[in-house]
């Protein structure tokens, strides 16, 4: 039939046309990430805000995950593939700090998500924290230097402030040499006002350092023990105490690799060593006298071992978690190393407390969690109803891009049972899109466009859908934390609606709804059909397709079975149809919740390569990987014809595609009668390809093959698509097939086409001449674009359907293809994307092939293409693709038109501004009244204020407080030794000097005239009694140029300075006085000039002590 009809009409006309250009251009070509959900795989560090609700999740590849509530989650890419040592949250500023193995400080502001400022560091950066509350942070490097920078979020700079801590000064105060040492860790202490610090050198030094001051207070360290010490033993199930009477000091140097502090007040701090020693230091008697300190040595160091062996891991990881909010004595301590070398990998908790004094700590429990994979990293939070505990929770992260949430109160729980390796309970974290548990095996992505009945039901259901779903979450047991950032804008009168639906390993279906920029879960459909389990129903799913149409999802899978679903149904679909090769049955189903499943195909026992919807949703066709394919009525569900395994092709069916003479309304087709059509509605023409390069044509009437073709490659390679493109539109309207060379090197052999049976001359003269003319013509115009590993070639559908291999394009791809795709532009195919096993992606045009654009997964996504991953990418045709690799699911849009619907309006946000000023206003306020200003606030803002005290314990429990910006601003703005005198004022007795009372000539011996009581009482106060006479008596009596000093007493020394102590902060104190007197002399210089202008008594006085001044030595002034 089909080809007496082409030999008709190729005889009537032959449309010539000339080669014409795709309509895209490389300029086309703007690939971007719009949505990732998931966790990264190569994950490797977490960082937490505590007030906005946020996780951070770093890579080794420069890549920061970050996750709120509500589906919203972001990704960020660092210009440079390198990994993170360091990464934290400026709390409840919308931005992220960073460092890099490059040793590059990124600050990210999360609202545009983007990098603000950078800042290459020049030497190696050993330690980084950022002082909490604040946009200070301090560096430590590999020379022993601390630094401390501050973000400026106004001009989005990252700036170096004056203040240092010098090494000299503390290498002075520890008696050794910190020019090669590295800081391990700089901790502000919780108890000041921000202006002492934690510092941990490499070799085990412990400092700490008053910044207001610029002194030493307190310096901890194994050389330093040289009393007797206390061990405790963690190791076994009964921890006991051991009095040891050998020295704890160790006379080489213990590196130290982790430290936390173990109080809310930071008197006591715990220390991890390479060793697996744990050791906890008391430094309350840092503020005490000197002899107090003495008589506490013996006392302020407690050692912990987790194990006997003598070979433990370093301990890696330490956190601290407070019993209560107003406990200093007592909590949870989290341990990742310091057991036997060769042990489980676990994480280890144990319960300590010292309510009698450091000395009489007591590990009063202990258990090691088993954990899933290997230790990543770990923080410490609290839930969002919690106010009478502090960090309750945890989450842990391990590889490959797991992260569990363990609850306190289990792991105390656990702990109770006195069983070392108990089984705790966790919670993983609840994937958006599942894609390894289960595992997802196929994808499809589909767009319904209209306003028409089908689409405000399918928009309804999917409104209800997602509110049920939500229901479903909110009622489950342990609340996942995380609700941070702030949903996009949600389109309203869209016209389009997007659906994405998953099929998995264990048979089951998952649908959500893409419409705007976040993925909704619709639908989670089990393998059982209508509650009823059906054999075989539970096989990976292998299939999929969706009929916009009427709304009908077709699952096919691994055992041959195909499913029917029906999104949007009527109130009497009561029956199910089940279908066999042999017969049909018809079973009542009960009412449920999901869509029903209206009818299931089981024909053959090959897995289903591939379904296809045809005429607007009434026929089904499957193809099988034995190559077999069958049509089905969906309509009345039966089996219109299954192709037999002799006309067959022994080989898996990778694409179909259906033509109908009465569903193409082909813009350019010829006048017919509407009678005409309709006398033969079923007339259409099935193509399928399989995997070895046979394009098949089977009559959809009868199910007679009409042709078989081979289309032999040069290289041997599989057939990866078939594409059939509409020849009518342009621009493949602009091929000149009598130019295109039919006859070079097709490759076509004698015996590889198979033609149609010998009835169909008899079909053949049953069609009238008008339906043949516009059927002929509608094939005519179509074109087969057929996608092999190594090839692409575009054939004409008339010749191979005559029975020719030749191609009107082809070109040879360097690198093997996997998968590809069409786009389309101004309703026009002219656009094909090439991925290549290598991961590159390629824009070519239609029809020439010419590669038009060019870019990686690795450059947009830092991916590297896996085994079958191509099996799990689905797009659309304006060039959106989802593409999943491991845990991770990422929305690419290839083209740089912007979408409709994705605009950046609408895509979430991940600060929330309205939470950072309601929490920063609170902040500000009583608590009484914060609680009644909650009251009045919406629910969101309202459920904040009412956690703020359970978040200020937090932070409380963390070691940590909320210190004026302005405070360590001013502290930090000038170097050290060199602060305003209001900034290092004497505390206990503050030191006043008037400018009017500057001794010039001091070594000199003055007798003054015995002052009165009332006088020292006035000067006491400030009061002037002298007159400006005396004041010039007072500067130049006595005075004279060869004056000698004289040698001071040590009593002299500390009475004029006015302090005690050694003597590097007596010499430091000592800079600062002559500081303070060389500015003061400016300032008289500068009277004097004022003076000279108004009287020239003053002018010559201030001649004469120039000239003076001049002749003066450092230890005259």
């Amino acid at each position: 039939m089909f080809a007496k009809l082409f030999h008709k009409h190729t005889q009537e006309q032959r449309p010539q046309h000339n080669v014409g250009q795709g309509s895209f251009t490389s300029a086309d070509l703007d690939p971007k990430v719009v949505l990732h959900y998931g966790v990264p795989s190569t994950a490797s560090i977490l960082a937490f805000d505590h007030t906005q609700r946020l996780l951070a999740i770093g890579t080794p590849d420069g890549r920061i995950k970050v996750i709120g509530g509500d589906s919203i989650e972001g990704i960020l890419f660092s210009p440079k593939h390198s990994s993170f040592k360091n990464l934290e949250f400026l709390q409840n500023q919308g931005f992220l700090v960073s460092v890099s193995n490059d040793n590059e400080i990124q600050v990210w502001d999360l609202e545009s998500r983007h990098i603000a400022s950078s800042l290459q560091w020049e030497s190696t950066i050993t330690a980084f924290s950022v002082i909490y509350g604040t946009s200070c942070m301090y560096v430590g490097s590999e020379h022993g230097m601390v630094y401390v920078l501050k973000f400026d979020p106004e001009d989005r700079k990252l700036v170096i402030l004056p203040y240092y801590v010098p090494t000299n000064v503390i290498a002075e105060a520890a008696g050794m040499s910190l020019d090669c040492v590295s800081v391990v860790r700089v901790l502000h202490q919780p108890s000041s006002d921000g202006n002492r610090l934690l510092i941990a050198y490499e070799n085990g030094v412990l400092v700490l350092w008053d910044a207001s001051e610029d002194k030493v207070v307190l310096i901890r360290g194994h050389r330093d023990l040289e009393l007797k010490g206390k061990k405790m033993v963690a190791y076994s199930n009964n921890t006991e105490d051991m009095l040891s009477d050998n020295e704890l000091d160790h006379k080489e140097d213990k590196e130290i690799s982790s430290v936390c502090w173990a109080s809310n007040d930071g008197s006591v701090v715990a220390v991890g060593y390479i060793d697996g020693d744990i050791m906890f230091w008391d430094l309350s008697t840092a503020d005490s006298s000197p002899g107090y300190q003495a008589n506490k040595l013996s006392n302020h160091v407690v050692k912990l071992q987790l194990s006997s062996a003598d070979r433990r891991l370093p301990v890696i990881v330490l956190h601290w978690c407070a019993n209560r909010s107003d406990s200093n004595t007592g909590g949870l301590l989290f341990v990742y190393g310091g057991d036997e070398i060769g042990s489980q990998e676990v994480l280890t908790v144990l319960s300590v407390d010292w309510s009698s004094g450091i000395e009489s700590l007591n590990c009063s429990g202990r258990i090691d969690v088993t954990l899933d994979g290997s230790f990543a990293d770990m923080v410490l939070l609290a839930n969002d109803y919690s106010s009478d505990r502090a960090c309750n929770m945890l989450y842990v992260l391990t590889n490959p891009g797991q992260l569990h949430l363990y609850d306190n109160a289990c792991l105390c729980s656990s702990m109770s049972q006195h069983t070392k390796n108990a089984s705790v309970p966790s919670m993983k974290y609840p994937m958006v899109i599942p894609t390894l548990e289960p595992y997802m095996t196929t994808t499809k992505l589909s767009v319904v466009h209209g306003d028409g009945k089908l689409h405000r039901a399918m928009s309804e259901i999917l409104l209800a859908a997602k509110q049920s779903t939500a229901q479903d979450q909110n009622s489950s047991g342990m609340k996942w934390p995380l609700t941070g950032g702030v949903p996009g804008q949600l389109l309203k009168d869209l016209h389009v609606l997007r659906i994405y639906i998953a099929g998995y390993q264990d048979g089951s279906i998952r649908i959500w709804d893409v419409t705007h920029p976040s993925f909704a879960l619709v639908y989670n459909m089990t393998s059982e059909v209508n509650d009823i389990k059906i054999d075989s129903a539970s096989a990976p799913v292998s299939a999929l397709d969706f009929c916009p149409d009427t709304l009908q999802l077709a699952v096919g899978n691994k055992c041959g079975l195909v499913r029917l679903y029906g999104l949007v149904g009527s109130s009497d679909e009561t029956n199910m149809y089940i279908v066999t090769e042999n017969e049909n049955k018809v079973q009542k189903i009960p009412e449920g919740n999901g869509p029903p499943c209206t009818a299931v195909f089981s024909l053959q026992s090959s897995p289903v390569c591939s379904l296809k919807f045809a005429n607007l949703g009434g026929n089904l066709c499957v193809g099988y990987e034995c190559g077999r394919v069958a049509m089905l009525d969906i309509i009345e569900p039966s089996v219109l014809f299954l192709t037999n395994e002799e006309s067959s092709v022994s080989s898996p069916i990778i694409s179909l595609n259906v033509k109908f003479s009465d569903s193409c309304g082909l813009p350019n087709s010829p006048q017919k009668s509407p009678t005409n059509i309709s006398d033969s509605p079923g007339k259409g023409l099935l193509i399928n390809a399989t995997r070895d390069a046979h394009v098949v044509a089977t009559d959809t009437v009868s199910g007679d093959m009409v042709c078989n073709v081979s289309i032999n490659p040069k290289k041997e390679s599989n057939l990866i698509s078939m594409h059939v493109i509409d020849g009518t539109c342009e621009p493949l309207s602009g091929i000149d097939l009598s130019e295109s060379p039919l006859n070079a090197d097709s490759g076509s052999k004698p015996g590889e086409t198979d033609v149609l049976s010998k009835s169909a001359p008899v079909e053949a003269e049953a069609v009238t001449t008008v339906e043949s003319s516009y059927f002929a013509q509608m094939l005519f115009n179509s074109f087969i674009l057929l996608c092999c590993e190594s090839q692409l070639s575009i054939h004409s559908l008339k010749s191979v359907i005559e029975g020719s291999s030749k191609y009107i394009q082809r070109v040879n791809l360097v690198n093997r293809c996997c998968w590809t795709t069409t786009l389309m532009k101004d309703g026009k195919e002219c656009g094909l994307v090439v991925l290549y096993q290598t991961g590159d992606v390629e824009l070519r045009s239609l029809p020439t092939l010419e590669v038009v654009g060019e870019c990686s997964l690795m450059a947009v996504l830092r991916w590297s293409l896996k085994t079958n991953m191509e099996k799990t990418i689905c797009s659309s045709s304006n060039g959106q693709l989802i593409l999943v690799n491991g845990s991770e699911t990422a929305f690419i849009s290839l083209l740089k038109c912007e979408n409709e619907l994705w605009i950046p309006e609408s895509l979430p946000c991940l600060h929330d501004r309205v939470l950072a000023a309601a929490v920063n206003a609170t902040e500000s306020l009583p608590s009484n009244h914060s609680e009644e200003q909650g009251r009045q606030l919406p629910d969101v803002l309202g459920n904040a204020v009412k956690n703020l005290k359970a978040s200020k314990v937090e932070k409380a429990n963390q070691a940590i407080h909320h210190y004026s910006p302005e405070n360590l601003e001013k502290l930090f703005s000038c170097p050290p030794f060199l602060k305003d005198t209001s900034a290092t004022a004497d505390k206990q007795d503050p030191f006043e000097l008037d400018i009017d009372e500057i001794h010039i000539d001091e070594p000199l011996v003055v007798n003054y005239p015995q002052e009165s009581d009332s006088d020292k009482t006035d000067r006491g106060k400030g009061i002037d009694n002298k007159g400006k006479g005396a004041d010039m008596q007072k500067l130049f009596e006595g005075a004279s140029t060869d004056t000698k000093p004289r040698q001071r007493t040590a009593e002299e020394i500390k009475a004029k300075y006015r302090k005690a102590g050694d003597a590097s902060a007596a010499a430091g104190l000592a800079k600062d006085k002559l500081h303070e007197r060389g500015e003061k002399l400016q300032m008289l210089s500068h009277r004097t000039e004022e003076l000279q202008s108004g009287a020239e008594d003053f002018a010559s006085m201030a001649k004469e002590l120039a000239k003076r001044m001049e002749n003066r030595k450092w230890w005259q002034i």
